[in-house]
C-alpha cells in the first residue's frame, strides 16, 4: 500500500506548520557564566542574524585572541531560512498527497539537514575556538575556546552552556516525529505484506485440500 494513513498525514502537516515559526524565534544559544557576570552572558543564534549581548561577548573574546562574532562572517544565515522554508513545503506536500514515496522525500531531507547543522556547528565552533590571536592580551599554551556541541563545559573562569533555543525545538521535535511517522508506516507496511502472504498461504493449503477430498 503505498498510501499513508490519514492520522499519519495529519501528523506530518501539523509538524510542517510548526516548523514555520522557527524562522521568528532563535534557534540555538550559547550562555557564558562566570562570577564577574552573575547575570550571565547569552548569544542567540536565529536562522537569520545573531542577538544577545554579542558586543559584551567580543570584548572579552578579544582579550584571549578569538574572532569577533559577525554575521556577515556566516553565510549559512543566507541559506538557513531556505532551508527550513524547504522543511515546510515538503512536509506540507507530503501531507497533501499522502504518498510513502515523499514521506522518504521528507524524512531523508530532514536527516541530512540534521547532520549538516551539526557539522556546520561544530566546524564554526572549532574555528572560532582554536584559530587564536598568537598576539592576544591572554595566552594560555595548548588552551582552545570553542563551546561545546551540546551541554557544559568549563573554560578557564566560564562556564559555558550550548542548547536548542525554541526556534531549535520547533524544528529537532517535528523531525523527530516525521521520522518516526516513516517508521510506523514501514512497519505497517511490512506487517501488510506478512498477513497477505499468511492469507495467500491460509487460502493456498484450503484449495489443496479441497482438491484431495475430491
Amino acid at each position: 500500500m503505498k498510501t499513508l494513513k490519514i492520522y499519519s498525514r495529519i501528523i506530518v502537516g501539523v509538524c510542517a506548520t510548526a516548523m514555520v515559526f522557527s524562522l521568528f524565534v532563535s534557534v540555538w544559544q550559547i550562555q557564558l557564566e562566570a562570577p564577574q557576570y552573575p547575570e550571565g552572558l547569552k548569544m542567540e543564534i536565529w536562522s537569520h542574524k545573531i542577538a544577545g549581548d554579542i558586543d559584551k561577548i567580543n570584548g572579552l573574546n578579544h582579550y584571549i585572541g578569538m574572532a569577533q562574532i559577525k554575521e556577515q562572517n556566516f553565510p549559512e544565515f543566507k541559506v538557513m531560512p531556505w532551508l527550513i522554508i524547504a522543511m515546510v513545503v515538503l512536509g506540507l506536500l507530503t501531507a497533501a498527497s499522502g504518498k510513502r514515496f515523499m514521506l522518504w522525500i521528507n524524512a531523508s531531507y530532514l536527516v541530512f539537514c540534521g547532520i549538516w547543522g551539526v557539522w556546520d556547528f561544530w566546524r564554526w565552533e572549532y574555528h572560532y575556538g582554536h584559530n587564536l590571536n598568537p598576539h592576544a592580551a591572554i595566552i594560555i599554551p595548548g588552551m582552545a575556546y570553542d563551546p561545546p556541541l551540546f551541554g557544559w563545559k568549563q573554560m578557564l573562569n566560564f562556564t559555558a552552556g550550548s542548547f536548542p533555543d525554541i526556534g531549535g525545538w520547533l524544528i529537532i521535535g517535528p523531525s523527530i516525529v516525521i521520522v518516526g511517522v516513516l517508521i510506523f508506516e514501514q512497519v505497517r507496511k511490512h506487517k501488510n505484506k506478512e498477513q497477505k502472504t499468511q492469507q495467500r498461504e491460509t487460502q493456498l493449503h484450503h484449495a489443496k485440500q479441497s482438491n484431495a477430498a475430491a
